[in-house]
């Protein structure tokens, strides 16, 4: 990056080949739209070359570009909605029993469906912070530069959105069982 800070434009290819993929990864599980997630990997890419002189050196090449990804997604939805989308979900799909139920499932598809759909009924935040910590395999230090705050209040973030999504994961299950 510090080459592409400072003029060699051609490391950006090198910069997208080993990136593009990690971001897309994170646009989709934010948002499950193919279409929109590339757009916003592409709008990714134009805003380090537009804002490259802003990248110090200092920290995680990976934690400023997630910074970046982080608020294209934010400025892609907050324009949406000004255009009438809205991303509002349905407050009684978020509602879970905690009944202390061990997840039954009986192959790692059914597992990965299920855990899928318990990650899409969680709320934004949450569900960003787990996937930013256990997808994209960043630290807790580097989320809280994200969210401008201190790595505790990220592991207690981290705590109580695992636990929902634990909550919702033994739901679905519970609710495919009897289905």
């Amino acid at each position: 990056m510090m080459k592409v800070k400072n003029g060699d434009l051609d490391k950006l290819g090198l910069l997208f080949e080993r990136y593009h993929r990690p971001l897309f990864g994170y646009f989709y599980r934010m948002s499950k739209e193919q279409e929109v997630s590339e757009d916003l990997v592409q709008s990714v890419f134009e805003r380090l070359l537009k804002y490259r002189q802003t990248y110090s050196g200092d920290g995680k090449f990976s934690t400023w570009l997630f910074s970046i990804a982080r608020n294209a997604h934010i400025d892609h939805y907050r324009k949406e909605q000004r255009n009438g989308v809205t991303l509002e979900i349905d407050e009684n799909r978020l509602e879970a029993e905690d009944n202390g139920q061990e997840l039954l499932v009986r192959n790692k598809a059914d597992k990965k469906e299920i855990l899928e759909k318990a990650l899409d009924l969680l709320e934004e935040e949450k569900r960003e912070i787990i996937i930013l910590s256990r997808y994209e395999g960043l630290k807790y230090k580097e989320i809280a530069e994200l969210y401008d705050t201190t790595e505790g209040a990220v592991k207690v973030k981290m705590f109580r959105a695992m636990k929902e999504l634990k909550n919702l994961v033994n739901q679905i299950d519970k609710d495919c069982s009897y289905g």
